[in-house]
């Protein structure tokens, strides 16, 4: 496979999953802020959001548009119209390696949303676009696991897909966690659902709303879709397929990092997380992250013309 069309498949794969992470927590939280009775309201919005990498600055009055400035910041690729614009600009790309059900799926929910951000309903109840965008990011999933064959391009939207969701799920926590005292049981809710994981933690805590098993679940739980280990592990199954379709010498440094990666939350208990330092826990794993995925470009797609010809 081309560098460039590796390149184009992971970034279209980041920036969906940027989008659909970004707008699930805009909603949970959003709702949570409407809340009067909560004093700390704002001042864990303005935590959040500056997790999502966007600009907020809200007061108490102003959070309906607050949220319409974070849906469609223009220039920012963080917020959700321009994450949708740059996986949409970056599968234009590669319609040859993807099936055309996912480029017209893709392709409406961009023209989709890019219409209802325009319209005069739009400023009075913004939630709605929230809804409208996740439901046609489900689609686009869903289309994306049936239509095309699981090879190589699928291993490089998947590696895009859940390095993304890590890092995001990591952010998050971090944020929620920043002032646990004045934290209770509907900001763990909120948490919870900014993950799409209410009924599954639920299943597993029945009616325990405790922050230590919040984060336990989110952070170390195995076989939900929306962990930190669940992604990580998928990125290392992701990274090993590409390394034996490739067959690259230089993939062993990816190896080691994943795999190091991996066991720091396949072996550890959350007492020693927590017990330690949890805000450095989640940076180390954000960091970790961020230097997998220079060595991916590195390895898979800048690389020199002469590490070709080595293998």
């Amino acid at each position: 496979m081309l560098s460039r069309v590796a390149d184009s498949l992971y970034w279209m794969s980041r920036y969906l999953e940027r989008a659909d992470h970004n707008a699930r927590v805009l909603e949970s939280n959003y709702n949570s802020l409407l809340n009067p009775a909560k004093e700390s309201r704002v001042s864990r919005w303005n935590s959040i959001t500056r997790s999502l990498g966007l600009d907020s600055d809200l007061s108490n009055n102003d959070a309906p548009w607050s949220l319409l400035s974070f849906i469609a910041q223009p220039g920012n690729r963080s917020s959700i119209l321009g994450s949708i614009a740059s996986a949409r600009e970056n599968a234009s790309q590669v319609r040859e390696q993807i099936s055309s059900e996912m480029w017209e799926r893709l392709n409406r929910l961009y023209h989709e949303v890019t219409a209802t951000s325009t319209r005069a309903e739009f400023g009075s109840e913004p939630i709605r676009f929230l809804s409208l965008f996740r439901e046609g990011a489900y689609a686009f999933h869903g289309v994306t696991e049936s239509t095309i064959p699981h090879g190589e391009a699928w291993h490089f939207i998947q590696l895009g897909k859940y390095i993304e969701r890590a890092d995001g799920i990591c952010a998050v926590l971090d944020a929620s966690y920043s002032s646990p005292e004045d934290a209770d049981d509907l900001d763990w809710i909120g948490l919870l659902t900014s993950c799409s994981a209410l009924d599954a933690f639920r299943k597993v805590h029945t009616a325990s709303l405790k922050a230590e098993c919040v984060i336990e679940f989110l952070l170390l739980d195995p076989d939900f879709p929306h962990t930190v280990r669940y992604s990580i592990e998928r990125v290392q199954y992701a990274l090993s397929a590409i390394a034996s379709l490739t067959l690259t010498r230089h993939s062993r440094r990816i190896e080691r990092m994943i795999g190091t990666l991996r066991s720091s939350l396949a072996y550890v208990q959350i007492e020693e997380v927590m017990a330690r330092d949890l805000h450095s826990y989640l940076i180390r794993i954000r960091e970790q992250c961020k230097a997998l995925h220079r060595a991916v470009h590195e390895v898979y797609i800048d690389y020199p013309p002469e590490a070709v010809l080595e293998n």
